[in-house]
């Protein structure tokens, strides 16, 4: 009976740690959205902390690497990560880059998920330099734009849109942002998170939400 009683257990604990760890016991819950209002205060313009719902990034108009006109409508429909660089800069920004690097290799089957860099130093980060730097990191033109423009506008984008660095400055010449933060945004322009783009677990924990919000756009397309 003893020899018979091994086996069994044997076999339970197979069944049981399947159960547990296979692909479809693991967290697929969808990442939240994120409003002016659930983020900390000091990220998030004056006008805008009571907002509670609703929030959508802004409109934008840039120039991308190739020197081509980069809007909102070019990423219609797309998940995408954003974050705010400048070429010269020799801390975060290279690790930065490189883990943008590694996500579009990750999702590089997935025309759902698009990339988008935008300059902090834009009288520095010609189309000349970006171009340059965008082929260090083997940047895909149709995936990943790394994106120069007017100043006022992309210190805007970063203050009141994406809340990816503390809101001080005006934009002007004397104004400068640095920040490490990578910021989600899903198919409606809706925030989904935002992920310290220098750090291994946080670029981990980002993949796990594309990849969320993926299976959940697919679900919906194919429902349709």
């Amino acid at each position: 009976m003893k020899k018979l009683l091994f086996p069994i257990a044997i076999l339970i604990l197979f069944i049981v740690a399947i159960y547990f760890f296979s692909p479809s016991k693991v967290n697929t819950s969808e990442p939240p959205i994120y409003n002016p209002a659930d983020l900390n205060p000091a990220l998030v313009d004056l006008s805008l902390h009571d907002i509670g719902q609703g929030h959508r990034v802004m409109d934008f108009s840039l120039i991308n690497q190739n020197g081509d006109t980069i809007t909102q409508k070019d990423y219609d429909g797309s998940i995408y990560v954003t974050d705010f660089f400048f070429t010269r800069c020799p801390s975060i920004c290279p690790l930065m880059s490189f883990n943008m690097a590694q996500i579009q290799e990750i999702f590089k089957q997935d025309d759902e998920l698009k990339l988008l860099s935008l300059s902090v130093t834009p009288e520095f980060d010609s189309v000349a330099v970006l171009k340059k730097y965008a082929l260090k990191y083997k940047a895909n033109p149709s995936k990943w734009n790394i994106t120069t423009g007017d100043k006022d506008h992309i210190y805007t984008l970063a203050r009141k849109s994406y809340f990816a660095v503390l809101n001080e400055g005006d934009g002007g010449l004397q104004d400068f942002i640095h920040t490490p933060n990578f910021i989600l945004v899903d198919s409606q322009k809706q925030i989904r998170g935002i992920y310290d783009g220098t750090k291994k677990e946080e670029i981990s924990r980002l993949v796990d939400d594309i990849n969320s919000l993926l299976k959940k756009q697919r679900s919906q397309l194919s429902a349709k």
